[in-house]
């Protein structure tokens, strides 16, 4: 039941997709990123600050709540 398509009829354009082409940006495939060479100093520097980071996280764990608003009832 409907009308049978007319394969010879161009399609119709969006007017709103036309008139904002103009400010899309192509974006590359691939992004080429980088890292900036470091001097030993600041690679020390920068392992230094990695080990107090880990070891921050490894002895400072969040403990559960117990009690007051923010504990979760156990029933």
């Amino acid at each position: 039941m409907g009308k049978k398509k007319n394969k010879n009829k161009k399609k119709k354009v969006n007017a709103k997709k036309e008139r904002y082409a103009k400010f899309r940006k192509e974006q590359p495939s691939t992004m080429a990123f980088t890292t900036p060479d470091i001097t030993p100093e600041q690679q020390k520097q920068r392992q230094e600050d990695e080990n107090n980071i880990g070891l921050f996280w490894r002895y400072n764990k969040r403990r559960p709540i117990t009690k007051g608003v923010g504990a979760k009832s156990k029933r």
